[in-house]
C-alpha cells in the first residue's frame, strides 16, 4: 500500500533521468510536478514532444551481465525502473545489446507517466530553482541557456562543457543489399547488424573524402572538449589513417556469411525502429555539413544511393563538477532538498542517466518520508557510478560510462576477464538484494 506524502516534489526535465526520478517518487507516494519545456521550447537535437526521447542512438548497449551496462540494467530491473520496463517492451534486434524502437519507446514512457495519478506534467520552461523546495534537477546536457545561468549561481561552480554529436539515420529500402551482409560480430547472438565491407582502396577513398569534408563550425571551436565515447568520426579520422579501423570501422570478428571473406574495414548499421525500415550508422557521430554528409557517406559500399531521414547533428553538452557539488546520495552539499540526475552530473549514456534519476527520485522520496537517503554500496553498479562522480578529482573530472574498472576489486584473483566480470556482477546483484529492502 502506497502512503501519500503531503509535500510535493518538483522534477525539472522530461528526459530519461527526469521521468525515472518522477516515477520513483510517485511509486513511493510522493506527488510530483514534472516540468518539461518541450514541445513549447525545442532543443537543437530533439524532434518530438515525447518524454524520454532518444537522440544520439537507439541502443541502450549490452544486455549481458559480464558488461557494466548489462549489470546496470539488471539492477534497474530489480529496482522497478520505468525506463527498463518500457525498453524491454519495445526492443529491436541488436545482437547481445538492448536497442529499442525510438518512437514506441518514448510513447510508452509518456503514456505511463500520463496515467500515473501522482504525476502532473507541466509543459513549461523553468528558469529558476527554489533550493528550499524538494527538487530533482534533470534537465540534461541541453539545458536552456537561462536555466544554465541560474544553475551556475546555485552550484557556486562554473560548468564544464563538451560537444556531443549524433549519427545519421538512413532508410533500409535505399540500401544496396548486394554489397551489404547481415551479421553480428563473432556471430554473437542473432545476425542483427547490416555490415558495409570495404577493401583497402575503398577505405582510402572514403578516408580522404572524410578528412577533407566541410564541417559546421561553432563559437570557440578550438576549445572543444569531446567525451571519448562520442567523438565525431571525422575527428577520429584526423588521428591517423588506421584509427577508424581500430574503432567504429574495425573489421575484427566480421566475415561475410555468404563467402567467408574478411575485410579491410567495415561500417555497421543498426536497426533504429521496430519495423526495420530505418538504420543508424554505428559510431558515426558527426559535425559535417549536411551536403557533405550525403556525399561522403554515400562512398560507403551499400550506401551509394542512401536516403538520409536524419543527418548527424552537433549540440553543446554541459555537466557540473559533481565531486564539489554532490554527495553520493546525489543531494547537493549546500541544499539537501535538491538532488541532481542525468548527464548534468557527469555520467555519460542513456542508461547511466536513467540510473541516476532512479537514485535521485528514490532518495528524495526517502528524505520526504523521514528516512535517510541511501548511499548504494560501491560493489553495485549504481553505487560504483555514484561514488565515481562524487569523489573523482575535480580538476580532471570527465563524464563516465559505467565500467567494471569503477568497482572495488574481488578478494580472489581471477585472470580471465570474462569470468572476473561475471563474478563482479554476481557480487553486485547479491549486494543489491541484501542492501535494498523495499
Amino acid at each position: 500500500m502506497v502512503h501519500l506524502n503531503k509535500e510535493e516534489a518538483n522534477v525539472i526535465g522530461g528526459g530519461l533521468a527526469g521521468v525515472e526520478a518522477a516515477w520513483q517518487l510517485a511509486q513511493r507516494g510522493v506527488r510530483v510536478k514534472l516540468w518539461e519545456m518541450r514541445p513549447r521550447v525545442l532543443t537543437p537535437a530533439h524532434r518530438t514532444g515525447y518524454l524520454a526521447e532518444l537522440v544520439c542512438s537507439n541502443s541502450l548497449r549490452s544486455n549481458e551481465l559480464n558488461t557494466g551496462p548489462g549489470l546496470l540494467k539488471e539492477e534497474m530491473r530489480r529496482l522497478g525502473s520505468l525506463i527498463i520496463i518500457c525498453a524491454d517492451a519495445h526492443p529491436v534486434p541488436a545482437g547481445g545489446a538492448l536497442a529499442v524502437d525510438r518512437e514506441r519507446f518514448a510513447r510508452a514512457v509518456t503514456e505511463r507517466i500520463a496515467k500515473q495519478p501522482l504525476i502532473e506534467l507541466v509543459q513549461k520552461e523553468v528558469t529558476e530553482i527554489d533550493p528550499a523546495k524538494p527538487t530533482v534537477i534533470a534537465t540534461g546536457p541541453l539545458t536552456s541557456p537561462s536555466l544554465v545561468e541560474h544553475l551556475k549561481g546555485l552550484t557556486g561552480e562554473e560548468y564544464l562543457s563538451f560537444y556531443d554529436a549524433a549519427a545519421p539515420i538512413v532508410t533500409a529500402a535505399s540500401l544496396n543489399h548486394d554489397r551489404i551482409f547481415r551479421a553480428s560480430r563473432y556471430a554473437k547472438g542473432e545476425p542483427a547488424y547490416l555490415n558495409c565491407p570495404m577493401n583497402e582502396a575503398e577505405y582510402r577513398l572514403f578516408y580522404e573524402a572524410l578528412i577533407k569534408a566541410e564541417r559546421h563550425r561553432g563559437q570557440d571551436w578550438e576549445e572543444l572538449k569531446y567525451f571519448e565515447g562520442c567523438i565525431p568520426v571525422e575527428v577520429l579520422a584526423e588521428r591517423g589513417f588506421d584509427t577508424l579501423r581500430y574503432g567504429p570501422m574495425k573489421p575484427v570478428g566480421l566475415k561475410d556469411p555468404r563467402t567467408g571473406q574478411s575485410f579491410f574495414a567495415v561500417v555497421q548499421l543498426r536497426q533504429d525502429n521496430q519495423e526495420g525500415t530505418l538504420y543508424n550508422l554505428v559510431g558515426f557521430q558527426t559535425q559535417l555539413k549536411w551536403p557533405d554528409q550525403a556525399r561522403v557517406f554515400r562512398l560507403i559500399p551499400g550506401l551509394e544511393e542512401a536516403e538520409f531521414v536524419r543527418y548527424g547533428v552537433i549540440h553543446r553538452n554541459s555537466y557540473i563538477k559533481s565531486p564539489l557539488v554532490l554527495l553520493p546520495t546525489l543531494q547537493m552539499r549546500r541544499f539537501p532538498k535538491v538532488f541532481w540526475a542525468g548527464q548534468l552530473t557527469g555520467v555519460e549514456g542513456y542508461i547511466e542517466s536513467a540510473s541516476t534519476g532512479l537514485v535521485a527520485g528514490l532518495n528524495l522520496a526517502r528524505l520526504l518520508q523521514g528516512q535517510q537517503p541511501l548511499i548504494f554500496p560501491p560493489e553495485t553498479a549504481h553505487g560504483a557510478l555514484c561514488h565515481y562522480i562524487t569523489t573523482a578529482i575535480p580538476s580532471s573530472f570527465q563524464p563516465m560510462n559505467i565500467a567494471f574498472g569503477l568497482f572495488p576489486p574481488l578478494s580472489e584473483r581471477i585472470r580471465d576477464r570474462r569470468q572476473r566480470n561475471y563474478k563482479l556482477a554476481e557480487r553486485a546483484l547479491q549486494t543489491l538484494d541484501n542492501y535494498v529492502n523495499f
